[in-house]
């Protein structure tokens, strides 16, 4: 709907006026209540965080296309994600939503920062167009000074994000591409956006094999054992099998 011309907002909403992009619930003011609060991890989880009740009620404001993916989510357990964004070359990861709750722009690591900054950089190095000596500026903002990547949150606070959302009630690892400074490609320019992106994607998917893997078993029938906590020393994110 619409061009760039008439608003970089044009289409951003759903027919019925909702923002996916902020439309998960927040989990992080729970979270971060609660570690103020001293209860993390014995009172409160530090993961898995269960979605507040007043998420659920017939009057919240919901789209049917965030609960069918939070469906999806919970069916699946997905350890790694992706969403596509336009308008910016920049890869932004959790958290999205500012600690500060007043603060448009505050730097606010997960427990996983290591991780999330290495994800950013495998996809944002191999992208013809981030990597790119004659790019230039898509806006204001100048990427290019910390290698085309950016904590969320400190670029500009997003309540309710997907990746947030992600990170504090499933195993899921998700990053944010703004994958071009436009918004509204136009259909002859597709397969060069393509050909930007191709290896970046692919580079991003095989990281699904970085870290630890195997199975938690019980010691006396050797079984697997569904919904084991791992908790790692000075992380403070568990994450279940």
């Amino acid at each position: 709907q619409g061009s760039e011309l008439s608003g970089w907002a044009m289409g951003r909403w759903t027919y019925e006026g909702i923002d996916l992009n902020h439309n998960f619930a927040d989990l992080n003011t729970a979270l971060w209540d609660a570690e103020d609060n001293d209860l993390v991890p014995h009172e409160f989880p530090n993961h898995y965080i269960p979605i507040p009740e007043y998420y659920t009620f017939a009057n919240a404001t919901v789209a049917p296309e965030t609960w069918a993916v939070i469906d999806w989510m919970q069916r699946y357990p997905f350890v790694l994600s992706a969403n596509l964004h336009g308008g910016e070359l920049v890869v932004t990861y959790p958290f999205d939503m500012t600690r500060t709750y007043w603060k448009a722009q505050e730097l606010t690591p997960t427990a996983d920062d290591g991780v999330f900054r290495w994800l950013a950089t495998v996809y944002a190095t191999s992208n013809l167009a981030m990597a790119s000596e004659e790019r230039r500026l898509c806006h204001y903002d100048d990427f290019m000074r910390s290698g085309n990547i950016i904590n969320g949150a400190n670029w500009h606070t997003v309540p309710g994000s997907m990746n947030d959302f992600s990170y504090l009630h499933t195993n899921c690892f998700e990053i944010t591409v703004e994958l071009s400074c436009d918004k509204f490609p136009h259909a002859s320019e597709l397969p060069a956006e393509w050909e930007n992106n191709r290896e970046s994607l692919l580079l991003y998917m095989e990281q699904v094999h970085r870290g630890i893997k195997g199975v938690v078993r019980d010691a006396e029938t050797e079984q697997g054992i569904a919904n084991a906590i791992i908790s790692v020393d000075g992380i403070n994110h568990d994450v279940r099998t």
